[in-house]
Formats: C-alpha cells, structure tokens, sequence
C-alpha cells in the first residue's frame, strides 16, 4: 500500500511517540508534547504529521513556524530543540514527509525550511557552515563515587567536584521547583547578554514531561546557588536550562551540579549515556564541555530556501547583535524577565 500522510491529533499521540521510542534516530525533541509547549509557550503553529503504510506508523515529521518582526520567519524541525528533522522506517516515507514539508513551506510562503539533524545533512539541502555541536558519551556507575568520578569525568572535575563537598559543603535537592530554577536561570542569562525565557515556558515543560523530568538545584548552606532542568529518554540524561549565581563559580557549584544530574541519572534512572546539549564553536560553554571530557559533535542543520532568501543567522555570534548584548546585560533583572520572553519567541 501507498505511504498515507495525517496531522497529529490525539489519538494518534501514542502511536507517534511509541514509533519515536524504538526508532534508531529517535529523540527526546521528537516526541508530540513539543507540539503543545511549542504552541502554549510561544504562540507559534505547529505542524506536525505522520506517515502511515498498512495500518502501521513508518514516519514522523515535527515542524513549527517561528515568524516574528524582529527575527524572520523559518519553518523549522523543530524550534527550541536541538534536533530534529524527519525520523522514517523506510525511503518512501522519507521521500514523502520531505515532499510535504516542501509543499507545506510554499504554501505558508516561509522562506526558509530547516531540518535540525544530529548524524548527518538532508541530500540537497543547504547546510549550515559548522556553528552548532553537540556533546554525547556514555556514562557507566557502579554505585561507588570514587570509581563513578574515575571511570565518567577527568582529573582536574574530579577535583573541583571534591573541593565543592569537602571545603564549600554544597549539596543538592532533586525535585521539580521552576520557580528556583528560573530565578537562577534568569540572571544567569541576563549576565550573558541573552533574553530570558518566561517561568511559565519552564511550567509548560515539566507538566508535558511529568515522569521524565527533574530540576536538580545546589544548596551552598541555605541558599540556592546554581539549578538545572533535565530530561530522561530510553537511556539518556539531557540537562537542558540551567543558570546560577555569580558565586556558583567560585564555589565550583556548576561542577557539582552536573556531577550530581550525572551521578543520579546514572544511579537513579538508569541512564547510560549523558547529553551535555549543545553549544556554539568558540564560546566558554563549547570548552567548558571539552573540559569534562566530551568531544564536539558537529550539529547539521540544513535548509531548503526560497528564491532569493537568506539562510536565518539570529545567533549572539552575529555581529549585529553585538549592541544589544552589552545593552542587554546592563539591564536590571526585573526589566529583564519582562522584557526577555516576548523577544525569545524569535530565537528559537
């Protein structure tokens, strides 16, 4: 039987995301409760659909439209996600998701399409010159934290880790508290010359991911001083927003923090590889990840344009950006929680 093309609807919710599950290339951005957070948080349409043959799903395609004054207009698989693109059991489902993606960019009159792939390109796509990368490896615990710290991080983050314990006594609670968190995320970013996203965003996502979720926030005596939000799919960890305070470096909170996210994902979950995100080439994060041991994995994000369209270039690495960056970061935080989500919209 010929692939059959449907949009998403509940009832269909369940299939999709089993077909994401046990597809080699499936991943946690995939899944369909992206397409609610997606609109509720942002107010952008989704578009997502499936692909059938003899009564069985073959292919998946997530995709929103992220068009906003400031920022252009792309539709993409899929904003504010690492990657994405089409996932397919087979080349006729492949063929025919790409097929509607095409129709349905020129139908809405977007100039761009973006496909975010994690292994490699679309064929005839436009790629991105190297810019995005991802920072993968598997994690292994025993149950026994001198051999855990040996066998998962480098010399110099063992140190800092047993430095943050032993001389600042930090430790951490483990439970689902946005509110914390996007308080310490928010200046966090503020102090980077970012726009924040909205609490309500972070209340979105751990309420569209309730088992799979876990906000781990480090305590320096009886202050919070450095939060994460993390994801758990099959065997992955995937710390995704997380901020802190100014001190957090000093009392090598950060350290702590991803040690704790990666010691209770191990132990706790069960996971047995650990997804540090993604950061951009050149920047403080980009090494920082290094540090602990992680080679980059170039990100291929890839485009169909239309005639006469730019590819998009809304990074904080794009010079004209420059000025607002250091405005943005005299800002005081309360203007900067107002101000930030409905600029983030654009930047996803």
């Amino acid at each position: 039987m010929a692939v059959k093309l449907r949009e998403l609807d509940i009832a269909s919710a369940a299939a999709w995301d089993r077909f994401v599950l046990t597809h080699p290339a499936g991943t946690f951005f995939h899944l369909t409760p992206w397409a609610a957070v997606i609109r509720g948080a942002f107010r952008h349409p989704t578009h997502y659909v499936m692909a059938e043959q003899d009564g069985a799903v073959v292919g998946v395609l997530p995709l929103a439209r992220m068009r906003t004054w400031l920022f252009g207009d792309v539709l993409s698989s899929t904003p504010f996600c690492v990657y994405g693109g089409s996932l397919a059991a087979t080349p006729e489902a492949a063929a025919a998701l790409e097929a509607h993606a095409l129709v349905l960019q020129a139908r809405l009159g977007a100039p761009a399409l973006e496909f975010r792939r994690r292994d490699a390109p679309d064929p005839g796509w436009t790629p991105r010159p190297p810019l995005y990368f991802t920072f993968r490896k598997p994690i292994v615990f025993t149950g026994d934290d001198a051999t855990d710290m040996q066998v998962n991080i480098p010399r110099k983050q063992r140190a800092e880790v047993r430095k943050a314990i032993e001389k600042f006594g930090l430790r951490s609670v483990s439970n689902s508290d946005t509110r914390m968190l996007h308080g310490l995320y928010a200046e966090s970013v503020r102090n980077l010359g970012s726009p924040t996203f909205s609490h309500q965003y972070f209340k979105f996502l751990v309420e569209a991911f309730p088992d799979t979720h876990d906000v781990t926030t480090v305590i320096a005596k009886d202050t919070a001083v450095a939060s994460v939000l993390n994801f758990y799919f099959r065997d992955e960890v995937l710390p995704y927003y997380g901020g802190g305070l100014a001190i957090a470096r000093e009392n090598r909170a950060n350290e702590f923090m991803y040690w704790e996210v990666m010691r209770r994902g191990g132990r706790e979950r069960g996971s047995t590889v650990f997804d540090f995100g993604r950061s951009k080439s050149g920047t403080g994060a980009y090494d920082y990840k290094r540090n602990w041991g992680f080679e980059p994995q170039e990100l291929h994000y890839c485009y169909r344009l239309a005639e006469g369209a730019a590819m998009p270039n809304n990074n904080p690495n794009n010079p004209k950006y420059r000025f607002f960056i250091s405005a943005w970061k005299r800002l005081p935080l309360p203007v900067a929680k107002v101000l930030g989500p409905p600029l983030v919209r654009g930047l996803g």
